[in-house]
């Protein structure tokens, strides 16, 4: 069972679904996920697959779309805040707790891509969130310093701050604001393209595959310097003594990544590792999925137990 829910972000409305067990009982109590897109993605795609799969498993949970994006609220549109993207989550755990079949003792978070990124550092300091998922895990913060395959050197992290600086000027002196893509458009991929971001323009910019019209593949330029300074996964050692879980494809280029959450985590972990998988194999192939669903399952099961 899937309804649209409206909860709040401070003043910003967001647009979520919230899935229930086919067998849903309003008497009784579930736990609760709160389920987080990657970067540019939309509630539709991925979130809502792993969003029925664990509803079918016993769990009531929730996906939306990222504040400024989709068909959630706030302006100006298209934008990327690492820390607006970690409150989003927040404030789903908010909405989570006013239903009173949630079991505020079992509420879980779970990210894909970038989202998982953004779901562990919630979980790093809210104590609500009692076990944590990723799935192809990514820090978003060191994807944009040193890019997918984290070859990007400091001199060129600072060139693209110094192109940031002067777009910032020229916007605020009557520019027009300037957008870049998530993923590689068509005419952008050439020789040097990583092999995980070509199966992310077949994944995103395929109508047969995740098109959607609310993912427009786009955001501010200037909003990168927000993200080149963040880190989520900095105070994992301090913070993180609750489950983890991290999922990985094999093949995904990424996998670098995923394997470093969960070496820098001193809590109760796991790095779950598909083999055959590709990152985006992960999104939307159900051969694959089906393995991650069930692991999801006995980890947030024995995790609240």
């Amino acid at each position: 069972m899937e309804k649209k829910v409206i909860f709040k972000n401070w003043n910003c409305n967001m647009a979520g679904c919230l899935f229930t067990p086919d067998d849903f009982d309003e008497t009784k109590k579930y736990a609760g996920l709160v389920v987080c897109h990657p970067g540019g993605g939309v509630k539709e795609q991925t979130s809502a697959i792993y969003a029925q799969g664990m509803a079918k498993a016993g769990f009531v949970v929730l996906t939306f779309d990222a504040s400024h994006q989709g068909e959630s609220g706030g302006n100006p549109r298209l934008i990327d805040n690492p820390y607006e993207r970690t409150e989003d989550i927040k404030c789903g755990v908010d909405y989570l707790t006013t239903l009173p079949y949630i079991d505020r003792a079992r509420i879980g978070a779970v990210g894909s891509c970038a989202g998982a990124g953004y779901a562990i550092f919630a979980t790093l300091t809210d104590r609500r969130i009692k076990a944590v998922c990723g799935i192809c895990c990514t820090n978003p913060g060191a994807s944009t310093r040193q890019g997918w395959l984290g070859t990007r050197s400091v001199a060129e992290q600072i060139k693209r701050l110094d192109e940031i600086a002067e777009q910032r000027t020229a916007e605020a002196n009557g520019a027009e604001p300037k957008y870049i893509h998530y993923v590689p458009e068509a005419d952008e991929i050439d020789e040097n393209t990583p092999n995980d971001m070509i199966e992310a323009h077949d994944y995103y910019r395929n109508p047969e595959r995740a098109m959607h019209p609310n993912s427009p593949n786009k955001f501010r330029f200037i909003m990168q310097a927000n993200r080149m300074t963040f880190d989520a996964y900095e105070f994992i050692p301090d913070y993180l003594d609750r489950p983890l879980l991290v999922v990985a494809g094999s093949k995904a280029e990424s996998l670098w990544q995923s394997k470093l959450a969960v070496e820098l985590s001193n809590g109760p972990k796991e790095l779950f590792v598909v083999e055959g998988a590709g990152h985006f194999d992960l999104y939307d192939n159900m051969l694959y999925i089906n393995k991650v669903l069930a692991k999801m399952t006995t980890f947030f099961n024995d995790a609240f137990a």
